[in-house]
């Protein structure tokens, strides 16, 4: 194919500015006080999966090369919640980051970088120089190469600087749980909580409080086994598996547990955990190797139904799980690339249940419907209580709630068909009561439903629990003023409903007493849009360049077709007369319509390399070497403005 562009001007690197700085012990950073070393700036916001998967990427070489890299966070965030100093500080803690984060609510330095997409990446090298620009995750190989031959470059050049760099670990925190994700009720009364930031689960007494026993040693990792040896790395979603099913599968707790991107199974009689689906390491897009061991050949399509064995499958941050007696199946809320997959652990069999892996809120049948970063699912029940066979998901990026219809398949009709009842998309949020149509979340992580088959939703972001009632067709506000409540259990006792929060900014279990009517009030704290700046391009002819190049010691890999590929569409999609659809070149010739005056652009792109394999003597191979395979991947969505001196050309660099 024809090479896009791949390099960048050789630039210094701009000035570190925002409202203050974290990790630090409250002291500002400069870059001039970081010549010497190589530093990574990463342009991430807490609410982003990819920025969080990222940040997972990064840890092993930020502490392999403590004494020449500086890692600087530069949190510029999407939801306004997130512009909250509080927010972010609960986040830096929350996520374990270990290095200095500047917070920059006004994006002035996401600006003076020209980033467009959350996570973008920026290498600067220690007399520095801008050498690289990165978007979207799977470049965490990429990333240790070109820090190794920096070092040595800078080593030999004798500008680089050893020693220890800015970054002042905080206090650390105490408590029974620490920033808890989701919780389950226990046939035994008790509460099982996925302690998402001791990496263990806590099973409470019923007040909520007493601890009773902690089913994980609390340090992050993927280890199976008794309960004070089990490793867990952020679990989130808990599900009691069906009584009947239990018996045969030795265990009663599915566990999506996030960060080791795998299904923990856990049995309560004495705290066993056994992985159950995943291989421990990360699915990405488009990868070569997602199935299976080395070398082999993806499931390219992912097709709904196309079965895999669970324990040969790579999964990506499942956030939530819930029991589908229609399916006969765990539906996993697969929140890292934007699907729900089923899978029938009795049988050993996992598949794609809706979603195309693209991000954004399209509905229809699941073979054809997006979604971004599903986190939260619960079977759906009618308005006598019993439950209907369907499902509620907590779509998160798109602010949206949305409903699963489930089938067997059996006489061709889909397996699932989703319809959004509440939410406008990935760039629109707030705190609106009223009719479902208009009104908006923010980032919600939780949904539960209620007796009467309403359906509460734990909207994180505005602190608040809301209420859809399918009768009526409105949403209402039954509690607010909450610490991002991020999951939520329906309690119902001598005809009274309570509510059990999970308010994981608060680290505690909260319990709300509704009122007999189920009614909330109906609140109107506005609608918000993502606040980035929008790019100005001209109407007509429009290049679009996404420069890629394969890291140091790397090769394209395209043993199983085109090592590339670019999607292109826009919102509305009037403002495209040409040029949107899929294509495997990184570059696409555009027609911006000079009748629409603004809208987004949508691109996803993708490449995949390898390692390069050494060779022989006599110049083949060596087949005893198994090359490494990485995927780099991104989905921007860039706001633009039509008008008449607007740029032809628009760069959207993957790895430049």
């Amino acid at each position: 194919m024809p090479a896009a562009s791949t390099s960048l001007p050789r630039v210094r690197a701009s000035e570190l500015v925002g409202r203050g700085w974290l990790n630090t012990g409250g002291r500002s950073v400069t870059l001039a006080e970081l010549r010497g070393k190589v530093v990574v700036l990463d342009f991430w916001t807490f609410c982003c999966i990819n920025c969080l998967h990222v940040l997972d990427e990064l840890r092993e070489v930020e502490e392999q090369h403590r004494d020449e890299l500086v890692i600087v966070g530069v949190h510029s965030p999407k939801f306004e919640h997130e512009a909250d100093p509080d927010a972010l500080a609960a986040a830096v803690e929350r996520y374990e980051v270990r290095h200095p984060v500047l917070d920059d609510p006004e994006l002035v330095t996401w600006g003076a970088y020209t980033a467009r997409a959350w996570p973008t990446l920026v290498v600067i090298d220690p007399e520095g120089y801008i050498v690289a620009q990165m978007a979207g995750e799977g470049h965490g190989s990429a990333i240790a190469a070109l820090v190794t031959d920096l070092i040595a470059e800078h080593s030999a050049k004798g500008t680089l600087h050893r020693g220890s760099g800015p970054y002042v670990a905080p206090a650390p925190a105490s408590g029974t749980l620490r920033f808890p994700a989701k919780a389950l009720a226990l046939p035994s009364g008790n509460l099982l909580v996925a302690d998402a930031g001791h990496h263990s689960l806590a099973e409470l007494a019923p007040d909520g409080e007493t601890l009773v026993r902690r089913i994980g040693s609390g340090e992050r990792g993927l280890v199976d086994g008794a309960p004070d040896e089990a490793r867990f790395s952020e679990p989130n979603g808990l599900c009691l598996v069906p009584e009947d099913l239990a018996a045969s599968l030795g265990y009663d707790v599915v566990v999506a547990d996030t960060v080791n991107h795998a299904l923990r199974g856990v049995r309560l009689s004495d705290g066993s955990v056994f992985t159950v689906a995943g291989t421990g390491q990360q699915f990405m897009v488009g990868g070569q190797e997602n199935v299976g061991g080395r070398g082999s050949e993806p499931l390219a399509p992912y097709e709904p139904g196309a079965a895999v064995a669970p324990l040969a499958l790579r999964l990506s941050s499942p956030w939530d799980v819930a029991w589908s007696a229609v399916r006969g199946a765990f539906v996993v809320a697969m929140a890292g690339n934007h699907t729900l997959w089923e899978a029938d652990l009795l049988q050993g069999s996992a598949s794609l249940l809706a979603g195309t892996m693209n991000e954004g809120l399209e509905d229809g049948p699941g073979d054809s419907a997006w979604f971004a970063q599903t986190s939260g699912v619960v079977q759906s029940v009618d308005a006598d209580g019993r439950a209907d066979g369907h499902l509620w998901i907590a779509d998160s990026e798109t602010s949206s709630l949305r409903r699963v219809e489930l089938s067997d398949g059996a006489d061709g009709t889909p397996a699932a068909t989703i319809t959004t009842v509440v939410g406008q998309g990935l760039f629109d949020f707030g705190h609106r009561d009223g009719a479902a149509e208009q009104a908006l979340l923010q980032h919600p992580l939780g949904v539960a439903t209620l007796p009467d088959g309403s359906v509460v939703v734990a909207d994180t972001y505005n602190g608040a629990l809301r209420r859809y009632d399918p009768a009526s067709g409105e949403v209402t506000t039954l509690a607010k003023d909450l610490a991002e409540p991020s999951d939520v259990l329906v309690e119902v006792a001598a005809g009274a409903v309570h509510l059990l929060v999970v308010e994981s900014a608060a680290h505690r279990l909260t319990r709300i007493a509704l009122p007999a009517s189920l009614a909330g009030e109906v609140l109107d704290g506005g609608a918000h849009r993502v606040a980035r700046p929008a790019t100005d391009v001209g109407a007509g002819a429009l290049r679009l360049d996404v420069p890629f190049a394969p890291a140091p010691g790397q090769k394209l890999d395209d043993r199983w077709g085109p090592s590339t590929s670019l999607q292109v569409s826009a919102t509305p999609p009037g403002l495209l007369l040409s040029g949107a659809g899929d294509g495997t070149d990184l570059f696409r010739d555009l027609v911006i319509n000079p009748e629409v005056t603004e809208g987004v652009l949508h691109v996803t792109a993708k490449a995949a390399s390898c390692d390069e394999v050494p060779l022989l003597p006599n110049g083949e191979p060596d087949p005893d070497v198994f090359p490494a395979c990485h995927v780099a991947q991104q989905d921007w969505g860039v706001p633009v403005r039509v008008v008449p001196d607007g740029g032809a050309e628009l760069t959207l660099p993957l790895r430049g």
